[in-house]
């Protein structure tokens, strides 16, 4: 090559090998998925005949329409028992049992009353106490029916006497269960009252049993009895012993030992009194019954009428109060058996009876005011709000407690 030729600056590396570069080869484009073959659709295999007996259409229909007619039938019955249809029914039908009981008394009516009458207050009050304690009511109904009937038609004085015991307990029982709880002591004389009212209404059922009695065995036996039964009863109430409680232990003692002292003095006082202390309470007896009509019954009065009072009042706001309440009996007995005494009038027995509900609600009354100055809170405001929060539930009278 010639000197004078041109010369050429040489091409940096870089340059010619972007020149020299082949260019680059598009990306392939994704390939689409392969849509999934539709599945063989094969034909199910022909279904096999299955034999089935002619009844069987027949009896599906009619299982279910059983099925369906005791749901239906149960929920009526279901209805019924919360509705108020059943009290309003034991009312009516207590109620004419008392009409007759009082027909009985007052010489009017058929002569077959009393005994009609007995038999129907004995079956309602059995029938109602079952159903408040959470028993059977109607076993216990149609038991106390059945032998009430055949005390009445046999005309056998043992009969007969058996079933007025039953119905003086049932009857002072009943009237004791179907309190409920008072926070104030208002709302406690309005249980006494039905309670009493309730063992009233047994008492005449348990004369129209016409019982060939000695009186101080029949109220010594109703007695124990009843203590038996609502005790028995109170124990599952009150969740047993161990739901006493070092108070409810003390309230116990103390009402078992009033209850033994008056009885023991009562009978030591009949059977060994000296004639000048005898002739000296006698006398105070015939003075209130010369000048007042009645002298009040002195188990009722100290013992019974204050411990229901308590009780219901109690019971408010613990669950200890049904020990309490447990000695209303000492009150509900007396009145269930007041009749049965020949020599005491019907007027006597009711002054007697309303006597000792004054006298003993006095006594509770002051017996609630104490436990209140040691157990609440002092002054008109403090016990304002402690009746505000005693809200201890119970069922309402209608209804079981168990």
């Amino acid at each position: 090559m010639s000197r004078s030729a041109p010369r050429r600056r040489a091409e940096p590396a870089s340059r010619r090998q972007r020149r020299t570069a082949k260019p680059p080869k598009p990306p392939k484009a994704a390939k689409a998925p392969k849509a999934p073959k539709p599945p063989k659709v094969t034909a199910p295999p022909p279904a096999t005949p299955v034999e089935t007996p002619a009844e069987s259409p027949a009896i599906a229909p009619a299982a279910t329409a059983s099925v369906d007619r005791a749901e239906r039938s149960h929920t009526r019955r279901e209805r019924f028992v919360r509705s108020r249809w059943p009290f309003v029914l034991w009312s009516v039908v207590t109620l004419a049992g008392l009409v007759a009981l009082v027909g009985c008394l007052l010489d009017v009516g058929p002569g077959w009353a009393c005994g009609a009458g007995a038999v129907t207050v004995a079956t309602t009050y059995s029938w109602a106490l079952a159903v408040r304690t959470g028993g059977r009511p109607i076993v216990a109904g149609g038991l106390a029916l059945v032998l009430g009937l055949v005390a009445v038609l046999s005309d056998d004085d043992a009969l007969q006497t058996g079933a007025a015991v039953l119905t003086c307990v049932v009857s002072a029982v009943f009237a004791v269960m179907a309190t409920v709880p008072s926070v104030r002591f208002v709302s406690a004389v309005r249980e006494v009252v039905i309670a009493v009212v309730i063992a009233s209404v047994g008492a005449l059922a348990t004369v129209g049993f016409e019982p060939v009695v000695q009186v101080a065995r029949f109220e010594y036996v109703t007695l124990g009895l009843a203590l038996l039964g609502v005790f028995a009863l109170v124990y599952r109430l009150g969740a047993g012993l161990h739901g006493l409680g070092r108070r409810g232990i003390v309230i116990v003692l103390i009402g078992t030992g009033v209850l033994a002292l008056t009885l023991a003095y009562a009978e030591l006082l009949r059977r060994y009194g000296t004639p000048g202390l005898v002739s000296s309470l006698l006398d105070v007896v015939v003075w209130s019954r010369d000048n007042l009509g009645a002298f009040p019954r002195p188990l009722e009065t100290v013992l019974g009428i204050p411990a229901l009072a308590w009780g219901v009042h109690m019971r408010a706001r613990r669950r200890q109060g049904w020990w309490v309440c447990a000695f209303g009996v000492a009150a509900t007995t007396p009145v269930a058996n007041a009749l049965v005494n020949p020599t005491v009038t019907l007027t006597e027995s009711a002054l007697a009876v309303t006597y000792g509900a004054v006298v003993g609600l006095v006594i509770g009354f002051v017996v609630i005011r104490l436990d209140l100055a040691f157990t609440g809170p002092r002054g008109r405001r403090g016990r304002r709000a402690e009746e505000a929060t005693a809200l201890r539930p119970e069922p309402r009278r209608t209804r079981a407690l168990l």
